[in-house]
This record gives structure tokens, sequence and C-alpha cells, in this order.
């Protein structure tokens, strides 16, 4: 893609990095970038910062320009930008092309790339294949979705490495027919996940589907089988698929749950079909270690054993964390709706749970789906997750568990799930 000289507009600089890194990287290359967000300056202070000595041409924020996607030569639109915008319908009207941050990435990417997606489970197993391809002696880069952006560290990665991509559904979405395909393609389940988005559970599963039909002959594809609807795509691949690799030859794991032991023989699958050995795969997975606010244990705290799954936004998620915390566990979850069906989550919670207390915008739908299961459960509908957090601290004992795992979004309450959790530790911090 020719870049030098040509107008430039950056749709969402956002605040996980992506929008910053690739304004930084378009402006290097020679394009005369204009960054246009709809969020003011004054919340926008940490990515412009990481913009400070970039040469751009212009910041039109605290809103959108017709003329920035009228007069551009290119768009560069954030995953998160929905696909009704009306000022990406602008550009498309006037013939001018759209991509994105993880387009340009994989266009420029000299590696072979492995792409991760799924429902739950993507950052986990993107973050173990890049541990196996470590244990086997290569040069693995962990990007996408996951946090962190490669575009900056495209002049270092050498043909001979490898590059792991954790890819979103809106990433996916946003692809253009013209973008690389990945070289092994994983998907690790598929379940309702971001229809306030998407529109419709179709349009959902066409957009995870796309990592397959964008494959070329000789791309892999690891599809868990065991997954209701992923085990029906096999149709959908362009290239071969990849069995997973057997339970048994999966070591025990650092990180707890069933959920775990199936996103390893799907990081495991798509590195031994990369060429890794077996004995990588072990070592691998072996070392890997909980990711920051993924099941992430925060220590015993007054007898507590205090657990942060704040990256859990879907119903499936948190039902797979109930299943991995051992023992008596207090639940906190809540947040804002993304469409989700929450009755088998409350069946769950009935089940595996002393007691729970809901927040946010949904808590009065969690509250009610429990009562309904049980009218006897202990529950609450409270306002904020401190409050929530006071809820089960109060009724919780020495020796129970405290798991705070949403099951929702967090853009109700907070700027993103990360932030979600930590003040969630903040807030146990403070009770330690």
């Amino acid at each position: 893609m020719q870049i030098a000289g040509r107008r430039v507009t950056l749709m969402g600089l956002g605040h996980f990095g992506g929008g910053a890194a690739a304004a930084r990287w378009l402006a290097a290359a020679g394009a005369k970038v204009t960054v246009t967000d709809t969020a003011p300056a004054s919340a926008l202070v940490d990515s412009l910062a990481a913009l400070s000595g970039a040469a751009i041409a212009a910041y039109h924020l605290g809103g959108h320009q017709q003329d920035d996607f009228r007069q551009a030569d290119l768009v560069v639109v954030n995953p998160a930008v929905r696909p009704d915008n009306p000022f990406v319908k602008i550009a498309i009207s006037c013939g001018i092309a759209t991509t994105s941050e993880i387009e340009l990435l994989l266009d420029a990417c000299p590696a072979k790339i492995v792409g991760v997606t799924g429902s739950n489970g993507k950052s986990t197993t993107a973050a173990m294949t890049a541990a196996i391809f470590r244990a086997a002696g290569r040069r693995a880069w962990l990007g996408g979705n996951i946090g962190a952006s490669l575009l900056e560290d495209i002049g270092s990665i050498r043909p001979q490495d490898v590059v792991v991509l954790e890819l979103s559904s809106f990433q996916l979405w946003h692809l253009s027919p013209q973008a690389r395909p990945v070289d092994v393609a994983v998907v690790t389940n598929c379940t309702s996940n971001h229809l306030d988005w998407h529109g419709s559970w179709a349009d959902y599963v066409a957009a995870k589907q796309r990592i397959l039909l964008r494959q070329r002959p000789e791309g892999l594809a690891v599809l868990n089988t065991s997954d209701a609807e992923v085990c029906t795509w096999a149709d959908r691949v362009r290239g071969r698929v990849v069995p997973l690799v057997a339970d048994g030859q999966i070591p025990p794991l650092a990180v707890p749950g069933r959920h775990n032991r199936v996103n390893a023989r799907c990081a495991a699958a798509a590195a031994m079909a990369a060429g890794c050995s077996l004995e990588a795969v072990r070592a691998g997975v072996a070392d890997h270690r909980p990711l920051s606010q993924r099941l992430e244990s925060l220590g015993v705290v007054a007898g507590r054993r205090v657990y942060n799954d704040s990256s859990a936004t879907t119903p499936e998620s948190t039902i797979a964390a109930l299943e991995s915390v051992e023992g008596p566990l207090w639940l906190l979850a809540g947040g804002a709706d993304k469409g989700s069906d929450f009755r088998p989550l409350a069946r769950r919670i009935v089940l595996r749970a002393s007691g729970a207390a809901f927040f946010g915008k949904v808590r009065h739908a969690l509250y009610d789906h429990l009562l309904h299961d049980d009218p006897r459960f202990p529950c609450a509908a409270v306002a904020t997750m401190a409050d929530a957090l006071a809820w089960c601290w109060e009724r919780s004992r020495p020796g129970d568990a405290i798991l705070f795992s949403p099951a929702c979004s967090s853009h109700d309450q907070f700027q993103n799930f990360r932030q979600r959790g930590q003040q969630f530790a903040e807030r146990v911090r403070q009770i330690a």
C-alpha cells in the first residue's frame, strides 16, 4: 500500500494504543495524517502524549468533520467504530479506501502470521501459542487485540520470526477484501457476543468466519471442534484443517480450568502445524502464567482467595471462571449488556456460588434471572462494583473465594475492562 504523500484520516484515536501506533507509523511513512475522534482532548491525554513528536498534520477532536472523510486518500478506521457509522459511509460513497491498524500490520509484516479469534479464550490461546514458539527457539511477537500494536516493530520483525495476533470480531469485520490472510487461523469458540455492535448473530458469526474465508489454499486452520458452533465450520475453511492436540499430551497448567486446557490444545495444534515439536509445546504451556485480569489471583486477603477476571465480558467466560475456582465462592458480576442471554449464567451461579452481587446497568436483569431460578439464593442488585465487593466481603468467610468476573461490557461505568480490573484490584488493596 502506497502511503508517502497521501492524505490519511485516522478515525478514532482511542485508548488502547492501536490508534496512536497507526498514526505514528503513517506519519513516519510520509503520510499527511489527520487524527479525528469524537472524544475531546481531555479524555485522550495518554493517547495524545503517545503522539508527542510525531508529524501529525491536524487534530480534529471532540467530533468528526465531514471534509476529513470526503477529501482523504485513505481512512484508517478504529475497530470500535460501528458498521453503520455515517462518516465511514461518507468515505465509501466518495470512493475513498478504508482500512484499519490491523490490516496495515498484516500487509507490512514479513513473517508468518498466526491469527487467533473466538468469543472467549483468544488472549490466553494467543499468549500460549507465542510461548510455545519461544520454547522452540523461535522469535515470536504477540500483538493485536491483546493490547499491543506491532506496527512500529515492523522494522525489527524478520521473515524467520512468527507473529501471533489476537483478532476480535471488530478487527476481522473491518478487514478489506485485499487484506493479507493469516497463515494459521485458530478459532477457540463462538458464542453470542457483541450483538449490540454487529446487530445480529448471523453478522457476528460472519465476522468471525472471515479469518477462515480469507485464507489461501496452503493456509492452516485450527478449529475447536468441541464447541457446538465452531464444529460446523469445516466447510468454511479455504485451507487445511488441523486437528486439536490430544488432551493427554498437554502437561498440567499453571492456569486453572478445563477451558484453559482446550485453549492449550488449540495453541499446541497451531504451533505444531507451523513446525514446533511436542517438547516445545509441553515447555511452552507449562511456563504460561495467567494473563493480567484473566482469572488472575490477587492472593489471599483476610483469609479470602481473591480473583480478578475483569476480562470476562461474556456470560460464557464467567461460567468458565465459576467452574475453575474451587471451594465456596462469592461472585461480583455486572456492567453493560451486549445482547447476551444471562439465563445459563444464572443457573450456573445458583449451582456454584454461595452468593452474588450484581452492579451496573444489567444488575436488575441478572438479579431477576437468579431469583427466578432460586428465590432463596443470597444475592443483591447494587449500584457500583465497590458496592458489590462490600456486599460479598461482608458475607464471605476465611477460606472462601471472592470472584470478580463481570460477564458484561465495562462501558457503562468504566473506560474499558482494564480500568475496571485496576479499580477492583485497588479496592482489594484498600481492604488489605
